[in-house]
């Protein structure tokens, strides 16, 4: 039976931003060795919270207890010595730092006053280890993957032997094979009775995993349940006050010529001689495990990764594409994966990120802008797109992230692109924002504009995509109709041994 002692209370924490209330006098009682799921819309106040726990946010009003006693936070790091670690949404390592460095950061191992890189690196090997984690300490975090990264973060954080461990969205990165691991390490994390807070918008890990929900809207304290006797519908209901019968939108588009076709295509050890046709109206889902090749393709189509031979052509007419503004030319927009790192400079407002790459249809005169169009033409797209901000001048890293993800895409589409590439368009979004942006691509293939969808996430490739493209290893391992497939097929063919034969494979359906 678990241990019901509450060993964390947060008892009526407001906090107010500039034109926003993050948190409206809300509660939490953490217990000893459960894991208690933190869930809400982007935008609920869950990530501000768990910043007031970790330190890194001061609190209007409201009290924390731990083990009973009131404590204050006034840095990360009294968090941290009073046995609280966070892995943190946005991930944000230092680069040009090994990934012992990284770990150990502030609390190296010194042989008198010299730090001993020996040990670090020893103490690390043991720590990825235990992370099934089959990489080099001494190798610099820049040359991870995403997925590498977070799973860095996350074996940082546990590497802390904290009493409570807050994870941020741990899971929207990584494999599912690294989410076992992951959720392996929660349960053996459970019976030392270390506490987890855990935030997810993906909704079975919730089920699976937690003990304990809670959910925030607005940045409002909705409610806490036990988690076996909370049921799904019941837990969006509260989350978004209202019921999302049918989170995938019922296709209308129709498929029309080829606009746009791959011809053995390669770049280095990235992928080898990819092939494939998109048609105008069409949604092409590209699944496969991270790593497979799938984002760097689609990186290749924009420009910003060498392709080293094959060909790619537009309306049946070859392109040369050679960096993104030749491919911005040719009609192609590509919605990364990373936001922060990608797309948004965010120490400028709404309105600076949103126009960016379309500042030219804003001149007037070839000699300044014409500020009252930019305005409408953003106002237009907030609105349109449901951004929650009280205004265009909001700066961006103020926004949740689904917030920051819908200017992303207002950004790219004020170019009324006739390609766009959405790679992982709902990574750390709420199932909210989640159907907006579902109706968003549903709108665009209706009205004629072909759509690629990278998403590790099954269900958004099986709810949208009219024809689906598999990876493994840098090859196109095979092709499925997007009608009549399921997750077992998709798998197969992101699993499946390729040997020595290199052919697409067309499965029956």
């Amino acid at each position: 039976m678990a241990n019901t002692k509450v060993v964390l209370e947060l008892i009526n924490i407001s906090k107010s931003y500039p034109g926003v209330k993050a948190l409206n006098s809300v509660n939490l009682k953490l217990k000893v060795g459960q894991v208690h799921a933190l869930m809400g819309e982007n935008g609920a106040g869950k990530s501000t919270l768990m910043k007031v726990i970790a330190g890194i946010v001061q609190p209007d009003e409201g009290k924390i207890l731990l083990k009973g006693k009131e404590v204050r936070f006034p840095s990360s790091r009294d968090s941290i010595n009073h046995g609280i670690a966070m892995i943190h949404q946005e991930l944000s390592p230092l680069a040009e730092m090994t990934i012992a460095e990284n770990i150990f950061l502030g609390r190296e191992p010194l042989k008198g006053r010299i730090i001993d890189f020996k040990t670090m690196n020893n103490q690390t090997k043991i720590i990825l280890k235990d992370m099934k984690l089959a990489l080099n300490p001494k190798t610099k975090m820049g040359e991870l993957t995403v997925a590498q990264t977070q799973m860095v973060e996350i074996a940082k954080a546990i590497s802390y032997n904290s009493d409570i461990i807050i994870m941020d969205e741990p899971t929207s990165a990584i494999t599912d094979r690294e989410v076992n691991v992951l959720f392996g390490m929660i349960e053996e994390l459970k019976k030392k009775g270390k506490s987890i807070v855990y935030i997810s918008h993906k909704m079975d890990e919730i089920f699976r995993i937690a003990d304990q929900i809670t959910v925030f809207r607005d940045g409002n304290y909705i409610g806490t349940s036990e988690a076996s006797k909370l049921e799904y519908n019941e837990l969006i209901k509260m989350m978004v006050a209202r019921e999302l019968n049918n989170i995938f939108p019922k296709k209308k588009n129709q498929t029309k010529d080829v606009i746009l076709e791959v011809k053995n295509l390669s770049s280095l050890s990235a992928f080898q001689n990819i092939n494939f046709k998109l048609r105008a109206g069409e949604i092409l889902g590209v699944a496969g495990l991270m790593g497979a090749g799938r984002s760097e393709v689609m990186e290749a189509i924009f420009g910003i990764r060498r392709i080293d031979s094959g060909e790619i052509f537009i309306k049946g007419k070859k392109v040369n594409i050679k960096k993104p503004i030749d491919a911005i030319n040719n009609g192609i927009v590509l919605i990364p994966e990373d936001r922060k790192l990608q797309s948004l400079v965010l120490e400028r407002n709404i309105l600076e990120n949103m126009t960016l790459p379309s500042l030219k249809n804003f001149v007037r005169n070839k000699l300044a802008l014409n500020k009252k169009k930019e305005v409408n033409e953003v106002n237009k797209y907030i609105e349109t797109l449901r951004v929650k901000t009280p205004s265009y001048s909001q700066v961006i890293e103020n926004l949740s992230g689904g917030n920051q993800q819908k200017v992303v895409l207002a950004k790219w589409l004020m170019l009324n692109p006739e390609i766009v590439i959405f790679d992982e368009p709902t990574r750390g979004v709420d199932i909210g924002a989640k159907t907006e942006i579902y109706q968003l691509i549903a709108d665009l293939a209706e009205k004629g504009v072909a759509v690629i969808l990278i998403s590790s996430e099954l269900p958004e490739i099986l709810g949208l995509s009219d024809r689906v493209i598999v990876f493994k290893e840098g090859i196109l391992s095979g092709e499925v109709d997007g009608e009549t497939t399921n997750s077992e097929k998709i798998m197969k063919l992101a699993t499946r041994e390729l040997g020595e034969k290199k052919e697409v494979e067309h499965l029956e359906q």
